[in-house]
């Protein structure tokens, strides 16, 4: 007798808005959650819709980490700038995509400690970020062609500017095209890496859509200029890709983006010991492999001499802690070297 498949999971999100129909549409992904002070209850997940007639489909998140500001701020902007008569084809926005994460200002969500970029493709009978995965891939990311997750460095990072990352291309064809987009957002440097399996880029990829995430600023804050070039750029993007039009359109990029790849085996600069470390190379800096990069000082044992930690490659400092106290395997330092010139 032959073994019968069991039928898939559905994903217990329900969505109050009709992602298919034409027109602008502001409500809330309903992800059940049961808990003392609330039985039968749901979190609401921010989400708006703006479809009219054939076109793109691209998703605009942010608060994929709940800790980094300026994609929220952004995205929230455009839920109120943008009307369906702007539009050829749909954007679908999500301000707060980790929504528990994004109310409790942490990096991870508070119910699962999940990091939403780092649980895709997602289970639909798993925890609650484990679920927002599932769907984001699985009922938003089928339907798309883009996808553009807005990041900055969090409480724990600063990035040096507005920077924005994408997966390296496969073909000759999907290169021009990467790069084309890359450069039609124009923030001023663009990094290529590796896939990841875990991480929204790749979730796009197995949907056949193409993703690019922004590392704009971060430390906890909110960079005002930074928060307008993101800005420009998404909205240039936007109207290259033809599903944004009219006014809100810039006339230009914000800049001519640099290419730049990240190599993960000699890029990262790690402490290695429980201590306060001090930075000696500024973000923006040139640094050789050997090169110092910190000293991790021990106040609790001041007889002892700080350690020196170097550099593990050549390249940019693009990345660096923002906070000062470090333990074993906390990521110091983030470099990238330039890869060659947009074609």
């Amino acid at each position: 007798m032959e073994a019968t498949q069991k039928p898939a999971a559905s994903n217990p999100i329900k969505c109050d808005i009709d992602l298919d129909a034409d027109g602008k549409h502001i409500g809330y992904l309903r992800l059940p959650h049961s808990v003392h002070r609330s039985a039968y209850g749901w979190i609401p997940i921010p989400v708006a819709s703006i479809k009219r007639g054939d076109g793109p489909v691209v998703i605009i998140s942010a608060g994929t980490h709940g800790d980094e500001y300026e994609g929220q701020i952004i995205v929230s902007r455009l839920i109120r700038e943008i009307d369906a008569e702007m539009v050829s084809g749909q954007l679908i926005l999500l301000p707060m995509a980790n929504a528990p994460a994004a109310e409790a200002g942490l990096r991870t969500s508070p119910l699962d400690d999940g990091n939403l970029n780092r649980l895709y493709p997602g289970d639909p009978l798993g925890t609650p970020t484990q679920i927002i995965a599932h769907y984001i891939e699985h009922h938003l990311l089928s339907r798309a062609q883009y996808m553009i997750d807005l990041h900055s460095g969090g409480t724990s990072l600063v990035y040096d500017g507005a920077n924005m990352m994408g997966l390296e291309p496969r073909t000759p064809e999907e290169e021009k095209h990467v790069t084309d987009l890359l450069k039609a957002f124009g923030l001023p440097k663009a990094f290529l890496y590796a896939p990841n399996s875990v991480n929204v880029t790749a979730a796009a990829r197995r949907q056949n859509a193409i993703c690019f995430l922004t590392e704009l600023g971060g430390g906890g804050n909110v960079d005002a200029s930074l928060v307008k070039q993101g800005r420009q750029g998404l909205l240039h993007l936007l109207g290259f890709l033809k599903v944004l039009g009219g006014g809100l359109v810039p006339a230009s990029a914000p800049s001519q983006a640099r290419l730049m790849t990240i190599d993960r085996a000699t890029h990262y600069v790690y402490a290695m010991d429980h201590g306060v470390y001090e930075p000696l190379v500024e973000l923006g800096a040139k640094v050789r492999k050997g090169q110092s990069a910190a000293l991790i000082h021990f106040p609790s044992n001041p007889k002892q001499e700080p350690v020196t930690v170097c550099f593990e490659g050549d390249g940019e400092v693009i990345c660096r802690r923002a906070i000062a106290m470090v333990s074993r395997g906390d990521c110091i330092f983030q470099l990238a070297s330039e890869r060659r010139p947009l074609v």
